[in-house]
């Protein structure tokens, strides 16, 4: 496990295990595709590290030929396909919530997100090769080598699962480079699924067989873990058949530069930070100095055709002696923005912390 910090310089590490960090904000920001060093690392139990030319994964359940595939197999029989898309974790900016109250999890920066260019064989074409048969309802279930470490049930497997439609539309893919290079271990190496638009938990590593079946996943990870609840329940009170299992991540935004509680010169100080939307385009971001009473709009910096990546924004602004609250909101094609408190959002596992990304600075 050391080694894995060696090359990881000041990694902002919330449990070592398991493995849980995030990079500086001011790093993430440095680049639109997140250097793999820098990639946040969210691991549920054990780490493993299977042998790449001994690793298999099986495709069964509702297929007309269930099949068994080598990472040779797939680079050899399918198309390879690229995809640029943003992984983030759906306690992202959980630590905003806990300043509301206590939640449970790992007190998560704006860092527990990273966008990179994922390699691999489209789930889709694998599902077809396995003559998948394409029903309304069906789910495409993971299941991992690793052992994830279950909150008041028993160790087991991880898994989750993914409904088919997102399964067969093409951005799907079952993994085994990232921007350029083979998987490393802590990113799920030899092979995992990614799944853009979709919380992190849905793009499971190390991962080891995909069943097609009529129902969601019955791992841990799906049916107990990854729901949002009301904001009345609690750990004592929650209720599987109340929460909702969340797949795509809502609207958000952060500020990266200045950090919070940066001491800066008085004058023009220029704002950054990233905006991401599932399924829709960034089309502005606000920016406010005096906690958001007055907004000015930042620039959105061009990102091409990469309809998963997030969206960088900047702006300069004009600050005078004394104490500021920083404050940013991105708005959708569909004419949505953020909701203003995080207290709106609040939930006891800290889950999809979307509100207005507030910092305090100082201007001496």
């Amino acid at each position: 496990m050391l080694g894995l910090f060696q090359d990881k310089p000041d990694l902002i590490v919330h449990s070592r295990d398991p493995l849980n960090a995030e990079p500086p904000l001011a790093r993430l920001r440095s680049r639109f595709l997140t250097d793999t060093a820098d990639f946040y690392i969210r691991t549920h139990g054990n780490m493993p590290e299977p042998d790449a030319e001994k690793h298999r994964v099986t495709v069964k359940g509702d297929v007309a030929r269930e099949r068994t595939w080598t990472l040779r197999d797939l680079q050899g029989r399918f198309e390879t396909r690229t995809v640029t898309a943003v992984m983030q974790c759906a306690g992202n900016r959980r630590a905003d919530l806990q300043e509301v109250r206590a939640t449970t999890g790992d007190p998560w920066a704006p860092g527990a997100i990273g966008n990179a260019e994922w390699i691999g064989a489209s789930l889709a074409d694998v599902l077809r090769e396995a003559d998948v048969r394409e029903r309304p309802g069906l789910h495409v279930a993971f299941e991992a080598l690793d052992i994830a470490r279950n909150e008041g049930a028993k160790d087991a497997p991880y898994g989750a699962s993914i409904p088919l439609e997102k399964a067969m539309s093409g951005e799907v893919i079952l993994a085994w480079g990232m921007n350029g290079s083979s998987l490393r271990r802590e990113h799920g190496a030899p092979l995992r699924i990614v799944v853009p638009g979709y919380a992190g938990v849905r793009s499971v590593k190390w991962v080891s067989a995909i069943r097609v079946q009529p129902k969601p996943s019955n791992a841990f990870q799906q049916r107990h873990d990854y729901l949002l609840f009301p904001p009345d329940m609690s750990p004592e009170t929650q209720d599987p058949a109340r929460g909702t299992a969340i797949y795509e991540m809502p609207l958000n935004s952060a500020i990266c530069e200045p950090g919070p509680e940066t001491t800066l010169p008085a004058g023009s100080t220029t704002v950054r930070g990233y905006a991401i939307a599932t399924g829709r385009p960034i089309v502005r971001v606000d920016v406010s100095v005096n906690g958001g009473r007055d907004w000015q709009q930042a620039t959105l910096e061009e990102k091409g055709d990469q309809p998963w990546s997030w969206t960088f924004w900047h702006i300069a602004v004009d600050l005078w002696k004394g104490e500021h609250e920083l404050v940013v909101r991105a708005w959708d094609a569909a004419g949505q923005t953020q909701p203003s408190r995080p207290d709106d959002v609040w939930n006891f596992k800290g889950y999809l912390s979307a509100a207005w990304h507030r910092i305090r600075v100082r201007v001496d």
